[in-house]
């Protein structure tokens, strides 16, 4: 007797559940991950806390940056004397991080994040926004384009990337590894190559 083999089919209806409970995961997924990542408007001050005598040279660089900032809009003796004390701080953090980011960079927003300071180089005019993230080696300085870099929110420079010139990166931008960026970036976009070129948006800048 031959042996009959039949196939059955899963119903729509059913499928069409399993798909609407995956796309529902996926939905809580996205929101959990917006709500984990950095405003793009608002600083975040605790990326940048530490204790005065701890060792964390990128923070205790930003840190000595801050505090002779609010010395300078003190004003007087006292604010004269804190800035004084800034400024050695600042060159000691400076030497240890190799990082040259200048006292006078006053257009940097807070919650700026510099894992591994080493290299890193940023122009005293270039801006940039609140909660940005920039891995060693990176460069905002001048480039082809008249003036200097201006960062949005929450924006990620890889390591070795160079952004140059008079560019704007927007809000939630990713600046892939050893990228050349010497257009404008626009927000929530991902830039890489040299020079950059925009591989996708990566709806980052939502909030």
């Amino acid at each position: 007797m031959a042996t009959v083999y039949t196939w059955h089919a899963v119903p729509a209806a059913k499928s069409d559940a399993v798909s609407a409970s995956n796309d529902e995961a996926l939905a809580r997924d996205s929101e959990a991950l917006a709500r984990q990542r950095p405003s793009t408007k608002t600083p975040d001050w605790s990326r940048e806390e530490c204790e005065l005598f701890s060792w964390r040279p990128s923070r205790q660089l930003l840190r000595a940056l801050r505090d002779y900032t609010k010395a300078r809009e003190r004003g007087g003796l006292v604010g004269l004397a804190q800035r004084k004390v800034a400024t050695l701080r600042h060159r000691f953090w400076s030497a240890v991080t190799g990082a040259e980011i200048p006292l006078n960079a006053a257009r940097i927003a807070g919650g700026l994040v510099i894992p591994h300071p080493n290299g890193v180089v940023v122009h005293p005019e270039a801006v940039i926004g609140p909660n940005c993230l920039l891995f060693q080696q990176v460069t905002i300085g001048t480039g082809p384009r008249p003036g200097v870099p201006r960062l949005g929110g929450n924006v990620d420079v890889g390591p070795g990337a160079k952004i140059l010139g008079g560019v704007t990166i927007g809000d939630g931008a990713i600046i892939g590894a050893n990228a050349v960026v010497l257009n404008d970036v626009p927000a929530g976009a991902t830039a890489v190559g040299i020079p950059a070129v925009t591989k996708k948006m990566n709806g980052r800048a939502k909030r």
